[in-house]
């Protein structure tokens, strides 16, 4: 590295320290699960991870990715147009389109491919995509790869979303994006309103639904379920790797026409590998514990709104709503960091978010509840943060 350019990096790496911003990680030494074993030998209560249904380690899924292994091999050497397609993968597309409610749904290594090989795919130079301004940097990068003009709205504003669409209305083809739920706040998005104006001025709409798929609404089929529009929403993406069995993976999914496009066209699809064999089968099996009984969602909802009320009881300032993200407000970036470390010391796993991650002064802690935390380590974690917060500066 030229030494210029180095002292340049570590100038930067000093000013993150300083400004408190420094992001470490930490090292786990057992399986993803409700409660972890660090590197240094700590068993603490996790409580920051997507696992939302609590499946990265359950042993159904462990035994379908163990015999995906011995049926299927370790890894596909291939993306899928070439030779790296294999039966089960088509079966994975087909229970996903089946959950969700579409025609048709295309696997990619990530939400985050997902989202990059969609817009520059689907839309051009005479089209529009009409953006929330807190969705995911993911759809963000996937917008800016589009030749589509681009425009935001407030988020979760629904008179500046229609202003937008007065805005463009000599687009050909006009696409609403936004996240599901916003991953930094918990907040659902008002898909119901969004579908409506979508409909009056004759836009789709594209729903990345990665915190909400497997367990909002009534059946867990996710955000579109929850709000009621399952059939209105016209394309959406989502994660393998957050409650659908905590790996990695991705897909889209909508009309077979837009699927069968995106096989044709979509980059990130083309030319990476395909998805292992071990977390094709692993998903297959999520999918099938979720279509036969929904005691892990129901489980899910009955601890968030316990660890709600009891953070609310104790005077924390947590961001309003129902959804198992639950941020704790803090405002500082070095205090939230602070108030992490205090929360580890006695056994509470969490991690303070900072600047690029939300905005300035708007540091906070996010805490996400999972199907497997028992009531009681829930209470006991509440009541670690109440005495964070009366002792961390």
């Amino acid at each position: 590295m030229l030494g210029a350019y180095k002292q340049f990096v570590e100038s930067q790496l000093g000013e993150i320290r300083a400004a408190g911003l420094w992001k470490p990680e930490r090292v786990l030494a057992s399986p993803q699960r409700p409660n972890v074993r660090l590197r240094g030998g700590e068993e603490v209560l996790l409580l920051c991870a997507n696992n939302y249904l609590g499946l990265a380690d359950d042993p159904r899924v462990i035994a379908a990715a163990r015999g995906a292994l011995e049926r299927w091999g370790y890894g596909m050497a291939s993306v899928r147009f070439i030779c790296g397609t294999q039966e089960q993968h088509k079966e994975l597309e087909k229970e996903i389109s089946g959950f969700l409610g579409t025609e048709d749904a295309i696997l990619y290594s990530s939400c985050f491919d997902a989202n990059g090989g969609l817009f520059e795919t689907l839309l051009g130079p005479d089209d529009a995509v009409i953006s929330d301004e807190l969705n995911h940097a993911s759809i963000i990068d996937g917008i800016r790869l589009s030749k589509a003009q681009r425009f935001r709205y407030r988020n979760r504003d629904m008179a500046d979303l229609e202003e937008q669409l007065h805005a463009t209305q000599d687009a050909r083809f006009r696409l609403i994006a936004t996240d599901g739920v916003f991953s930094m706040d918990g907040a659902i998005a008002p898909l119901q309103e969004i579908c409506n104006l979508a409909e009056k001025h004759n836009a789709m709409v594209m729903v990345d639904d990665s915190h909400a798929a497997g367990f909002m609404g009534p059946t867990g089929r996710g955000s579109h379920e929850h709000a009621g529009v399952m059939g209105r929403v016209d394309i959406l993406t989502g994660t393998l790797g957050k409650a659908l069995g905590g790996a990695s993976g991705g897909y889209t999914a909508g009309p077979k026409a837009v699927i069968d496009l995106l096989r044709q066209r979509s980059r990130p699809y083309l030319f990476s590998n395909s998805l292992p064999p071990a977390i094709v089968a692993a998903s297959i099996e999520t999918l099938k514990i979720l279509e036969t009984s929904q005691e892990l969602p129901q489980r899910l909802r009955a601890n968030t709104a316990f660890f709600r009320r009891r953070m609310t009881e104790f005077g924390l300032d947590i961001i309003p709503g129902e959804h198992p993200i639950v941020p704790v407000m803090i405002g500082d970036a070095a205090r939230a960091g602070r108030m992490a470390e205090y929360l580890l010391e006695r056994g509470i796993y969490v991690i303070g978010f900072s600047y690029p991650v939300v905005p300035i002064g708007k540091a906070r802690i996010r805490t996400q509840v999972c199907a497997a935390h028992t009531i009681d380590e829930l209470a006991h974690a509440a009541e670690m943060f109440r005495k964070a917060a009366d002792n961390v500066a």
